[in-house]
């Protein structure tokens, strides 16, 4: 489960008190696997700005299974049309290569696995290149994200958009998912399914009209029943921590 915290009025919040409590209150009630953000373009400031939150969970014994580390820079200024142009025009998303082995050592020492995200194929390349120089995992986990609805900075979300990676998916062990930021995800889901790769769905920015505005329990069972159609069973959060050689959570 990854999620982003907001406050009362809806903004986009950094407290570390809620992102306390929203995982206090998703491993109360399941077994799910948690992952938080780092703040994208919410919060600046180098590696141990954006990641002092992490720190603190894991002090307060609330480690995360994952976090989120996307592997280059993009813009994800938003375009709305032609005539009303862009929404922002300054949203540059910067991961310099510091930055990036500086996520990885911090998080190596807070014992929390990375999710390595990549948007274009740029970010699949510097992917592999970390993966190269052991900077990721025994079985490393690598996200597409794939972008719509005016976010330009990845590829589209369509089943072209998810191929186009695939040519440089690293020539070594990794498991891979697939999501679609503010976009529908059910074509580039089902190549993922066949190709023996994983989905990342999940409302976000989108509410699907296409399939009458549904929760985010509805698009679960939407993905499940499409993987269980094309004989693709569902992992449980305990198998999905074996086959990814998760650390133990033994916190709570």
């Amino acid at each position: 489960m990854h999620f982003h915290v907001r406050g009362l009025d809806g903004a986009p919040a950094h407290d570390i008190a809620l992102y306390a409590e929203t995982i206090r209150l998703i491993r109360a009630q399941s077994d799910v696997l948690v992952n938080p953000t780092l703040g994208q373009v919410s919060v600046q400031g180098d590696a141990v700005q954006r990641t002092k939150h992490i720190s603190r969970l894991v002090d307060m014994g609330l480690r995360p299974d994952f976090v989120p580390v996307d592997t280059g820079s993009t813009n994800i200024d938003r375009f709305a049309g032609a005539t009303e142009g862009f929404v922002t025009q300054d949203n540059v998303y910067a991961n310099s290569v510091e930055t990036l082995l500086e996520f990885i050592a911090t998080f190596r020492t807070l014992g929390v696995r990375p999710q390595f995200i990549s948007w274009p194929i740029a970010f699949t390349r510097l992917f592999d290149a970390l993966a190269e120089m052991h900077e990721g995992d025994d079985v490393p986990f690598l996200l597409f994200e794939l972008t719509d609805h005016g976010m330009l900075g990845g590829h589209p979300g369509t089943a072209c958009g998810l191929l186009a990676h695939q040519d440089f998916l690293p020539r070594r062990a990794v498991e891979w998912s697939v999501c679609n930021k503010i976009g529908n995800l059910t074509a580039p889901a089902a190549i993922a399914i066949e190709m023996g790769g994983h989905v990342s769905i999940g409302l976000g920015d989108y509410l699907y009209p296409e399939l009458g505005q549904p929760t985010n329990a509805d698009l679960i069972y939407h993905v499940a029943g499409l993987a269980k159609a094309m004989g693709r069973p569902v992992a449980t959060p305990s198998q999905t921590s074996e086959l990814l050689k998760l650390p133990v959570i033994q916190d709570l």
